[in-house]
């Protein structure tokens, strides 16, 4: 299992869309198909906590009722973040 540290998003997107290809080609063998899917499921959750850190840091210019700009912060409930996962949400 790769550190989350050491992974970047980009690369473990990238590793997570070469998986589900291989899972659609139907060509692995069971075991390694497992094995695939667990693996998918790992990056799938490495990139989903950095998309939630990304939009913790997204700051954002609104304007006030007066009418003046104010520098807001987006944060997301913790409700909103720990969602249940969907039986067919695969990855």
């Amino acid at each position: 299992m790769v550190e989350k540290k050491s992974i970047s998003f980009e690369e473990a997107i990238r590793e997570l869309e070469d998986i589900a290809e291989k899972l659609e080609r139907g060509t692995l063998s069971l075991e390694d198909s497992i094995k695939a899917y667990e693996r998918g499921m790992e990056l799938k959750k490495i990139c989903s906590e950095r998309l939630v850190d990304a939009e913790a840091k997204i700051e954002f210019l609104t304007k006030s009722p007066s009418g003046e700009v104010v520098k807001s912060t987006v944060k997301k409930k913790k409700e909103e973040t720990t969602s249940k996962p969907l039986e067919e949400d695969l990855f």
